[in-house]
């Protein structure tokens, strides 16, 4: 199975008293199936992931392999610090129907996580997970920063097919998608540089901006691959400012803002973290605004 396109990173909805709200992730994932998405990432970092309990997770996997589309991939968020734990999640994707697992790097003894460290963790996972497994380098949030000799080394293993790379550094992509199989699914996690991964040879991304900006991002997919690079690059500017101030800047709590402005259930996110300010709230919709003017403007054929 190749994995390329752009995936949405979903977020997890909450109600008004912190409960996750499984009707609101349903009524979402029905707008996304409309969508030329080619499938979701489910409870990853967007999903606020390290802040459900494994009961809330494995009901959010339950309910996305219930009701994704036929054809949209599914990819599970199964990465945690400890290896064993991996695999557990991993083996109950795959029990799940899941196509795929995203297992990010550990990081919590991070002066203890040598290249070897992390080399042991992915192998010992991808040794026995029933599905195949992507990397996932995020390290903004992680503190690990991996190199592309060390993802070219794991991409030797028959059952690591991919990398979610959401650094937002194109030479560490370029780099990647030049040392690794052909086979290799190199995906970005920054918007902000999905025009020039794909150029370079990328397979897609799985965007936070994907959630509330779907075919935004994949039409800068599909005008790559049909060679139209200047309307690529048009589309890719329109993006922006919407990768950077709400998907970058202001994280899952932006992503749902900006959701609820484009009429998805978005909600607040779960403590610690803290709903938007009015101000930022502002800033959102400005940005937001922009975004989807500049698109329009292009659809029409309208220079600028």
């Amino acid at each position: 199975m190749i994995f390329e396109g752009i995936f949405a990173a979903l977020t997890t909805p909450f109600a008004p008293g912190g409960s996750v709200a499984f009707d609101r992730f349903r009524e979402n994932l029905a707008r996304y199936d409309r969508t030329h998405l080619r499938g979701y990432v489910v409870v990853g970092s967007t999903g606020e992931s390290v802040s459900l309990s494994f009961d809330e997770v494995d009901r959010i996997w339950n309910m996305a392999r219930e009701f994704a589309a036929p054809g949209k991939l599914l990819i599970a968020g199964a990465g945690v610090d400890s290896t064993s734990e991996t695999i557990a999640r991993a083996r109950r994707a795959a029990e799940l129907g899941y196509d795929a697992v995203l297992i990010k790097t550990p990081h919590y003894f991070k002066a203890l996580l040598t290249p070897a460290a992390l080399e042991q963790h992915y192998l010992a996972v991808a040794d026995v997970s029933p599905v195949p497994v992507l990397i996932y380098s995020i390290p903004q949030y992680t503190g690990i920063s991996i190199t592309a000799d060390w993802v070219a080394r794991l991409a030797e293993h028959p059952n690591i097919v991919g990398i979610k790379e959401s650094s937002g550094n194109v030479q560490l992509v370029s780099e990647i998608i030049h040392f690794c199989p052909q086979k290799f699914s190199t995906l970005v996690g920054s918007a902000g540089t999905l025009f020039a991964s794909l150029v370079l040879g990328a397979a897609g991304g799985v965007l936070a901006l994907a959630c509330f900006l779907p075919e935004g991002a994949t039409e800068v997919y599909d005008a790559v691959r049909a060679g139209d690079i200047s309307r690529a690059s048009r589309l890719q500017f329109a993006l922006l400012a919407a990768s950077r101030k709400i998907a970058g800047e202001l994280g899952p709590t932006g992503v749902k803002y900006a959701m609820e402005c484009v009429g998805y259930y978005g909600g607040d996110p779960r403590p610690p973290l803290l709903p938007l300010t009015e101000a930022q709230r502002k800033t959102v919709e400005g940005v937001l605004a922009e975004s989807i003017a500049r698109q329009k403007l292009d659809h029409l054929g309208v220079a600028r």
